[in-house]
């Protein structure tokens, strides 16, 4: 049995990692499942056998992909002196992650049209977005922003920087929008900072 088990779980990670890469190279409309069964040398059958569709594998990307940048925006901020620091220098991280080719593909251009625009936000709560009402929470415990409720805060910034992602994602310069959101979101916090 654990030998089946680990063959699941071998067929289930070859088929994300050829998903990753060809979902971020050539976008979702582009990539079939037969390429990615080719790609993840596994029968077509086997990759419907954990993926419904190739929506669900998307998904499954989609997840894996969010995670990842979190872990990484998360190494990026600890050297930052408080957490509204934290919350720009990661907002620029996240900016700048998202300008390369497969992330952008993946997060900003195909995320929304794939999985729609309520599923990607509820992705995108367990992980990137999931940090902003802690973050606030926690600078209003430190004294750095006035207390008031977080949710609508938090949703209001989390918004800016939404529609400032789908914003450059449409754009030929992602990283130089990029950066001139971050410039403008780091205002927005530090409007909000205690003096």
């Amino acid at each position: 049995m654990a030998k089946q088990a680990e063959r699941r779980a071998a067929t289930t990670e070859a088929s994300l990692k050829a998903g990753r890469r060809l979902f971020g190279e050539r976008g979702f409309a582009a990539t079939t499942i037969d390429d990615i069964a080719d790609a993840a040398q596994v029968a077509k059958g086997a990759v419907y056998h954990h993926f419904a569709t190739k929506e669900a594998v998307f998904e499954a990307v989609f997840d894996s992909v969010s995670r990842d940048l979190v872990a990484d925006i998360e190494r990026t901020t600890r050297s930052e002196r408080d957490v509204l620091a934290a919350m720009v220098a990661g907002t620029q991280h996240y900016f700048a992650a998202c300008a390369k080719g497969p992330t952008c593909q993946i997060i900003l251009r195909d995320g929304p049209a794939v999985l729609g625009w309520e599923r990607w936000r509820e992705i995108d709560s367990e992980h990137f977005g999931g940090k902003f009402p802690r973050a606030l929470a926690v600078a209003m415990d430190a004294g750095l922003i006035a207390r008031q409720p977080i949710e609508p805060l938090s949703r209001l910034l989390l918004g800016a920087v939404t529609e400032a992602a789908v914003a450059c994602a449409g754009r030929p310069d992602v990283l130089k929008a990029g950066s001139e959101y971050s410039r403008a979101f780091r205002s927005l916090l530090e409007a909000l900072r205690l003096r």
